[in-house]
């Protein structure tokens, strides 16, 4: 069986509007594998679009938990696996070879949610053992992508938090979340909420072709302005830096996050795990031939020659005279703009009060 959907050979090396892959290669855990080639008899229209189709993902646990020293939380939660928003640097690409899809188109059209998620939740912050950590949503793929619009399953897994007084972070690159303003300025007024508004680049064409379906710049920066307004404390992530394509914008972007209210800020190097080397690769070819082998020249030497380091320590930020050069960059920005680069107190979990059991039958609960 073939994880690569049928697809005529002029995929590869094409952009497609919407998306940000140019092809769909076979899973790294599939047996097998095949590759388009034209070989001049195939002559059917090429689609200008590929649906996107979206199914339930009957998780038993929808808390997922790590151990990372560079990762600032232990329990996280990602309403929905792939994303639409078409990052084509994204590094939770190669996730979709669990399910025996392919990290590039795949990702973006084949997408699952947590169906009952609320429901599933709730049922975890009740039992017995369990302890209050801060949960962050976004950090796999994007809580606000387009279908949370209809599906609403963020929604509902804030409303759990909110009821629960559970601390909760959420990284986005949508103004969708200021949907669900009412909650976050209910939790951030005991200190249980923050926001993280990435932003990779101020320039809209840029980001058309690398983000294709996430929001515009300006409509980023007018989301961390109204959050911040309404008491929200929040902040941006210049994620991920591009060296000799954004690191450029550094600066700029940090100036413009400080301008709409911005309290702290972070950044991330490019990462470049498994598949998304040879996507984004691609990606560079087509969109940028005149610097592809720049950029990726850069890339090695801040990954210590290599395309990626996985290593602890060192996959957020690089190893490096340049990547040395960016990080003082960025300290240097922040402290001229007042900006934060971490938590300066932390989270509240005084309040946390765990979920009342449902009632398994007629039998109604002891309000003690």
């Amino acid at each position: 069986m073939y994880s690569e959907r049928m697809a005529p050979p002029r995929e590869r090396n094409q952009p497609l509007k919407g998306h940000g892959a140019l092809s769909n290669p076979t899973g790294r855990f599939e047996r097998h594998r095949r590759e388009a080639v034209d070989d001049g008899w195939y002559q059917a229209e090429v689609p200008d679009f590929i649906p996107t189709s979206l199914e339930p993902d009957r998780a038993r646990s929808v808390i997922a938990r790590n151990d990372s020293p560079d990762i600032p939380f232990e329990q996280s939660i990602n309403p929905y696996r792939g994303c639409s928003n078409g990052c084509v640097y994204c590094y939770a690409r190669p996730s979709h070879g669990y399910v025996g899809l392919s990290a590039g188109l795949d990702f973006e059209t084949r997408l699952f949610y947590k169906k009952d998620a609320g429901k599933v939740l709730e049922e975890e912050l009740a039992k017995p053992g369990y302890a209050c950590k801060p949960i962050t949503l976004g950090a796999n793929t994007d809580p606000y992508q387009p279908v949370e619009r209809r599906m609403r399953v963020t929604r509902d897994i804030l409303e759990v938090l909110a009821r629960c007084r559970h601390p909760v972070t959420i990284i986005t690159k949508s103004a969708l979340v200021l949907r669900d303003l009412d909650l976050l300025a209910d939790l951030a007024k005991d200190g249980l909420a923050g926001v993280g508004v990435s932003i990779t680049t101020l320039d809209v064409e840029l980001k058309r072709v690398m983000e294709p379906q996430a929001a515009s710049p300006h409509a980023r920066l007018e989301a961390l302005r109204r959050l911040n307004e309404a008491g929200v404390p929040s902040g941006v992530m210049v994620a991920p830096v591009i060296p000799a394509l954004t690191d450029h914008e550094l600066e700029g972007i940090l100036e413009a996050a400080a301008a709409a209210g911005a309290r702290w800020a972070g950044y991330v190097l490019l990462r470049l795990p498994y598949e998304v080397k040879d996507l984004f690769r691609e990606w560079l070819t087509a969109h940028y031939p005149d610097r592809a082998d720049h950029v990726m020249s850069l890339v090695r030497q801040m990954r210590g020659g290599k395309d990626y380091d996985s290593s602890f320590g060192q996959r957020m930020r690089g190893t490096g005279a340049l990547a040395e050069l960016l990080r003082s960059r960025f300290q240097i920005a922040c402290r001229r703009l007042s900006l934060g680069t971490g938590r300066h107190q932390p989270p509240n979990t005084a309040l946390f009060r765990p979920p009342r059991p449902r009632a398994s039958g007629p039998q109604l609960a002891l309000d003690l």
